[in-house]
């Protein structure tokens, strides 16, 4: 089997998530040969993980004939143009979340999170990935949507038993919430095209979708989103700058706060919650209720390991969780955390499919519906009404 090749755009957090999974996979040669990054950090990111080829552009990353796969971890203002670019360029395209948005045009009031209304947000957006859609389609190539959720053990576990049980799911809950990014782009609504619902809430609210499409499959049922409501705030903007040691939402024209509710056409229910003011660590959790049961999965925090420590100082090199403030008292300690999130699953079945023509499980179908449904929670929040799809 012919050794595949990988071209990473970025060298962020994610990009160091995703080599760890490359450095992992089995039965599929494969090798990252270059990387591409505007800031001098890619030479050391290089270096550190023996990636022999740098570039400087995105343009020079796609022109490299001997790469077969682009691999996208960039802001997600870059995104769109990004898999267009690259497919049409011959490549076979990994796009971590989320697959579009509404970043801004000519003549929009800024910042466009105020003044753009969510329901032409929501029609542009629509427009724009049907026009991306279309695109990907023409290329013949495969167009990977890097949904970790999916691919985490708690997930994959719970769509199993949905899959023995054949049980109707009645109810959903997720979520995923910390104590806010440390990225400047996080709080503005043109560089990242919402606030915590889709920079977080997206991976719950995909997780959902994916189980419901599970269930109606072991069923035999044809079962689609009816409906959204949603709710979104700035809960943080009351606090003193004293008051911020811990919480790292300084929204500019975003949300740090988000709930959005699904109606499925069977005429049940999700609701997913993000938030960023949530302190203790990232919190990755989705529960599932239905007619034979109920199902908790608990990506993290979880109890594989729990740690009481009174010493920051000497656990300074000591990696606890994501996200968490401190590292002294209890914690719970996230072990293997590219596998226990699905990083590891997600980029071996995204190895496979390139090796053997298949598409993913977390597909551009997946993608286009997470948007979707992400900004219809929008403009329901923005008029106080039910958003009918």
């Amino acid at each position: 089997m012919a050794k595949i090749r990988i071209g990473l755009a970025g060298c962020g957090f994610v990009s160091e998530l995703h080599m760890h999974a490359y450095r992992r996979v089995y039965g599929v040669d494969v090798e990252v040969r270059a990387v591409a990054a505007r800031g001098d950090h890619v030479l050391e990111f290089a270096n550190r993980h023996q990636i022999p080829t740098v570039y400087r552009s995105f343009r020079e990353l796609i022109a490299d004939g001997e790469l077969d796969v682009i691999d996208i971890c960039t802001p997600p203002n870059l995104h769109t143009a990004m898999i267009v670019d690259a497919m049409q360029a011959g490549k076979h395209v990994i796009c971590e979340k989320p697959f579009a948005g509404y970043f801004g045009r000519d003549g929009d009031k800024a910042p466009i999170g105020k003044h753009v209304p969510k329901a032409l947000m929501y029609g542009r957006v629509l427009d724009e990935m049907a026009q991306t859609r279309a695109a990907i389609n023409r290329t013949g190539k495969l167009f990977m949507y890097a949904e970790d959720w999916i691919y985490a053990p708690a997930v994959t576990k719970t769509a199993e038993i949905l899959k023995a049980t054949k049980d109707k799911i009645l109810f959903m809950k997720g979520e995923e919430s910390h104590s806010g990014s440390h990225a400047a782009h996080a709080a503005q609504w043109a560089m990242t095209g919402g606030g915590s619902l889709i920079r977080m809430g997206c991976h719950p609210l995909s997780a959902v979708l994916y189980l419901k499409q599970v269930e109606a499959k072991a069923r035999g049922e044809t079962i689609g989103v009816a409906s959204v409501t949603c709710d979104v705030g700035n809960v943080t903007a009351i606090l003193k700058p004293e008051e911020r040691t811990y919480i790292k939402a300084n929204p500019v024209d975003v949300e740090d706060w988000g709930t959005l509710t699904v109606t499925f056409s069977d005429g049940t229910k999700a609701t997913v919650f993000s938030g960023d003011m949530i302190m203790g660590g990232v919190r990755n959790l989705i529960e599932t209720y239905t007619s034979g049961g109920s199902l908790f999965a608990n990506i993290t925090p979880n109890t594989h390991m729990m740690s009481y420590q009174t010493s920051e100082e000497k656990l300074a090199g000591v990696y606890i969780t994501e996200k968490v403030d401190r590292k002294t008292g209890w914690q719970y300690v996230c072990l293997e955390e590219e596998w226990t999130r699905g990083y590891t699953q997600e980029i071996q079945d995204f190895m496979e499919c390139v090796a053997s023509g298949r598409q993913p499980l977390s597909d551009l179908a997946l993608a286009f519906e997470t948007i979707k449904i992400n900004y219809a929670g929008y403009w329901a929040a923005e008029e106080g009404r039910r958003v009918t799809l």
